[in-house]
């Protein structure tokens, strides 16, 4: 009987403690959608997002649910397997990158449930989380622990909801190079060493430390007593006993500096300040993040599809300057700079939209961005492609940050060292290799045959590889290098010729062109040749292993026929004119896989929101459907763009149809739903397309509102019937950056069925 009543008692707490966490849950939705502001009223633009959309992937890798504060340093994800399990491994006080696993990894439980410490596994109800940017919660069913979180800039707190009177611990673990101090009542530092190595026989290891500082303390911010701190092999474990309180808070900040300097950053983001105050303060931060951009009409699933896009652009770059000095992963050194230093980006994903919506949205970022790539340069010799924390990553083909620098210059930003950034562009493309995955490794022999025949050479099936530097599985590429270094060279042709660099610019200008060598005008796509000039006799569809890598990368010889952003006029003329290209487009839209679905997964998995053989899931893609535009049928845009929208991005956990690449994917949605599209990064021009809303209006930095209306835009109505711009009407679906940045107001008339004379 005893042992029954006590039983009983716990389940009483229990359910008391998951009765108070529902009603925190509610609250919170409650802030979210009712609370007043100066948006007089109206529904917060924070409540259409949703963390979770696109969580379950397709195929691939899914989003993430990241809590933090528009591109700052800290981040936190639960750590799972995915989206689907109950099962939290452990809460990271930090994500250094996106996509990696987190640092500093933390666990809580209680000594009423047994478990093995370290290894113990925390278990979840999905439908007891509360999942936001700025404010994440969940209720770990089998301990009656409810564990809460939310970002500052460099600092953030838990707060851990423990069951009344029970023996709690909190668990931290790190590497085998992790150390742990007490240094004074509640107060904690932490180091560990991150190491990270490179790919291929220039293989290089780098190392760098990540420093925390961390107070466990009540509401009001007093540091706790009667803790016990006992460090083990790779971990810290603090012990609570039955006296402390029940609301127990943990408040910390990271460094990549020191100890001295994670004491400063809490210090500065964190000494009065409470859960609940950090909280507020992320949410207005989000609100004004948000508030960029101001939608009127479209149902309330394309609303939270647009604002969870919208967020996802800002996961990454990330700034990681410590309050006027940064450490930097390119020369193992400290740097003192008043100015952002921004890390964590994949150009090969993000040079096509991710960038380019910056320099509308966010000029003065996008200038520091291309200041601290830059800087990279000067610091490491190789002008970065991945920029991560710890250097530059070696991933994917090309060097496209040729890209953003002829891009933004066009566009006007140019605060940053114009000569050098055209310096480290020039080297990457005339000193550097072209092989997949070695990016800022030396120029090699196969590169040397690139230079003087203008394409990258290609195995036959069953070859055997002879350039020892080659990576195992990303296999040659060559179809896909070619195509990406041609635009490469255009970019720096185009950025010698506004810097009045003559002989540069004819010189390049020449290599741009490259592409068309491994023209087949039989096959009507981009083939394989060998080092000898003989065409590679393959199927486009399905050969070249998985990804198509021994020659596409990703995505098959039917992406890639229409891989030449810089050129689309030259790629007319290769496929027959206009009226050619226009059915020849119509094809890829409805061409079939040819095989079976499983069969195609096996090599073609990375090919995801399939539409024929277009892949809406992958970035080579993106500019696709706007091609139409440049031939004649801008209907057949609208048309597609719609549809495309419609079908794979959807507001649900399945809502992304590939890796969405932290905003690299999501930053098509928020163009193509505004109605306007960057074609070519590098040509300040928009190409138009019909918009998702009834009106959407961009309030730039510089005061004025960049307005796009379609009155009764929806799902039917959505063909351009006359465009104006300024009331003054247009003839071609093409806006330029000036015109945004000045505020006009860009007017489309949307009828039920196509104007096929429009834009023609």
């Amino acid at each position: 009987m005893t042992k029954r009543i006590k039983k009983s008692n716990i389940n009483l707490k229990a359910l008391k403690l998951k009765q108070k966490a529902f009603l925190i849950t509610i609250f919170t939705i409650l802030i979210v959608i009712s609370s007043c502001s100066r948006f007089n009223n109206k529904i917060e633009l924070t409540s259409y997002i949703d963390p979770t959309i696109g969580n379950v992937s397709r195929f691939l890798v899914p989003t993430y649910p990241t809590f933090h504060l528009p591109n700052q340093m800290l981040r936190m994800v639960p750590q799972k397997n995915d989206y689907i399990s109950d099962e939290v491994e452990a809460f990271p006080l930090q994500v250094a990158s996106h996509r990696d696993k987190g640092l500093f990894l933390m666990k809580v439980e209680t000594n009423e449930v047994a478990g093995s410490g370290l290894k113990k596994n925390m278990y979840i109800d999905h439908d007891l989380e509360t999942v936001l940017p700025w404010l994440y919660s969940t209720y770990l069913i089998e301990d009656d622990i409810r564990v809460s979180f939310t970002p500052g800039e460099k600092s953030g707190i838990f707060k851990f909801e423990f069951p009344e009177n029970s023996k709690s611990k909190v668990l931290i673990r790190g590497t085998s190079n992790f150390k742990s101090q007490t240094e004074s009542e509640g107060v904690f530092t932490l180091q560990d060493k991150i190491i990270y190595k490179t790919r291929g026989i220039f293989s290089e290891t780098s190392e760098m430390f990540v420093y925390a500082y961390g107070k466990f303390c009540d509401e009001s911010g007093n540091p706790l007593s009667n803790l016990e701190f006992a460090e083990e092999e790779g971990g810290l474990t603090i012990n609570l006993s039955k006296d402390v309180s029940s609301d127990v808070f943990l408040k910390y900040a990271i460094s990549y500096i020191s100890f001295d300097q994670s004491e400063i950053n809490f210090s500065k983001e964190l000494e009065d300040v409470n859960f609940d105050d950090l909280a507020r303060q992320g949410k207005n931060r989000w609100e004004e993040t948000m508030s960029k951009v101001e939608i009127e009409g479209g149902t309330l699933a394309q609303k939270r599809t647009f604002y969870t896009s919208l967020y996802r652009t800002y996961e990454r770059m990330v700034d990681i300057n410590e309050y006027g000095q940064y450490f930097s992963g390119y020369d193992g050194q400290v740097h003192k700079s008043e100015r952002p230093f921004y890390v964590d980006d994949w150009i090969w994903d993000t040079y096509l939209a991710h960038h380019p919506l910056r320099t509308i949205l966010n000029p003065e970022m996008e200038n520091d961005i291309l200041h601290s790539y830059t800087e990279m340069y000067k610091q490491s010799g190789w002008m970065p492609t991945f920029p991560r924390i710890h250097g530059n990553h070696m991933c994917m083909n090309a060097y496209h940050s040729s890209s953003i620098f002829i891009d933004g210059y066009r566009k006007g930003l140019v605060d940053w060292d114009i000569e050098k950034a055209y310096e480290g562009v020039r080297k990457n493309l005339m000193e550097g290799t072209f092989i997949p995955w070695r990016q800022g490794t030396p120029r090699r022999p196969i590169d040397d045959f690139y230079h003087e025949n203008g394409y990258f050479p290609c195995l036959h099936p069953g070859e055997e590889e002879t350039e020892p530097q080659m990576d195992g599985f990303e296999k040659r590429q060559g179809v896909a290098v070619t195509l990406g270094i041609s635009y490469d060279f255009w970019a720096l042709s185009e950025f010698a010729k506004e810097l009045g660099k003559k002989e540069d610019h004819e010189l390049f200008s020449v290599k741009e062109k490259d592409y068309k060598k491994l023209w087949h005008p039989e096959h009507a796509l981009f083939m394989p040749k060998d080092d000898e000039g003989k065409w590679i006799n393959i199927d486009p569809k399905k050969d070249g292993g998985p990804g198509f890598r021994e020659y596409y990368d990703e995505n098959n010889g039917w992406t890639y026929a229409w891989d030449v952003k810089h050129d689309i006029e030259g790629l007319t003329e290769l496929i027959g004119g206009k009226k050619a290209t226009e059915k020849r487009l119509d094809q890829l839209f409805r061409e079939p896989l040819g095989m079976r679905k499983r069969e195609f997964a096996l090599n073609g998995s990375n090919s995801t929101g399939m539409v024929g053989q277009f892949s809406m899931g992958n970035e080579p893609s993106f500019h696709i459907p706007y091609i139409y535009n440049y031939i004649g049928a801008p209907w057949k845009t609208q048309k597609r763009t719609r549809f495309l929208l419609d079908v794979w991005f959807k507001d649900n956990i399945f809502g992304i149809p590939g890796d969405e690449d932290g905003g690299g994917m999501t930053s098509f949605v928020v163009f193509s739903s505004m109605g306007i599209y960057p074609f070519t990064p590098g040509i300040p021009i928009y190409t138009i397309t019909s918009p998702v809303f009834e009106k959407v209006s961009i309030h730039l930095d510089n005061g004025k509102d960049f307005t796009v209306i379609a009155k009764g835009a929806n799902k039917k109505n959505k063909y351009i019937q006359r465009a104006y711009i300024n009331g003054e009407e247009i003839f071609e679906p093409f806006i330029s950056h000036e015109q945004i940045m000045a505020g006009v107001t860009l007017e489309l008339e949307l009828s039920e069925l196509p104007n096929k004379e429009w834009g023609k």
